[in-house]
């Protein structure tokens, strides 16, 4: 999702987002997801990041008494969270995306339209959606992997459902990954005691 509304060199906004949320609350939020992206890049792994006042002026024309009013709207629709960390204190943000999956209708968002020199070109967008714990508690049963659904769940929400630097696209192909590893280890260990006992056998017929 937030690739498709951050901002670069110039502004993207999502047409039914600013329909539901406001325009200037739109350019702010892709304004946003820019930093986030940037951040991310560079190792910030907790969600928070700053941005300042004469910052986003500046990448979006937006004056602080417009940056306060946007602000303070997505705050009420928890799309954004914000603190003041540091000496001098700056202004920190965090962005939730689930908010914002909700505005749109599943349809127009599983497919896209547009046309380019006369041609159709369909594009076709996947979005994450953190699970619930009880959503991974039931297909680790369906799977009978005997995973530690709370060693799992708790493990990628520290890291925000992030894998390496990328969000994570399926968790359910996060779980399968877990499972193989976990088979693969159990198979180390088990290699691993019988070598012991080799080595043990061999040990003593040597006594022989």
């Amino acid at each position: 999702m937030k690739h498709l509304l951050s901002s670069t060199a110039f502004l993207v906004l999502n047409k039914t987002l600013a329909r539901n949320i406001g325009l200037k609350e739109s350019i702010l939020l892709a304004d946003l997801i820019s930093k986030e992206e940037y951040f991310i890049s560079n190792g910030m792994t907790d969600g928070w990041f700053f941005n300042t006042e004469s910052n986003i002026e500046k990448d979006t024309t937006l004056t602080p008494y417009q940056q306060r009013k946007a602000i303070k709207k997505l705050k009420e629709l928890n799309i954004i969270e914000t603190k003041r960390i540091g000496v001098p204190a700056k202004q920190h943000f965090k962005l939730n995306e689930e908010p914002v999956v909700k505005f749109f209708n599943n349809k127009s968002l599983s497919k896209s339209t547009t046309i380019n020199k006369n041609k159709e070109i369909t594009i076709t967008n996947k979005y994450f959606n953190k699970p619930k714990i009880e959503e991974v508690e039931s297909y680790c049963l369906e799977r009978n992997n005997n995973i530690d659904v709370n060693s799992f769940f708790n493990f990628y929400e520290s890291k925000g459902w992030m894998v390496g630097k990328n969000k994570m696209k399926d968790w359910k192909a996060a779980i399968r990954t877990w499972e193989l590893r976990e088979k693969n280890n159990i198979n180390k260990k088990g290699a691993s005691k019988l070598d012991a006992q080799k080595l043990e056998y061999l040990k003593g017929k040597s006594y022989l």
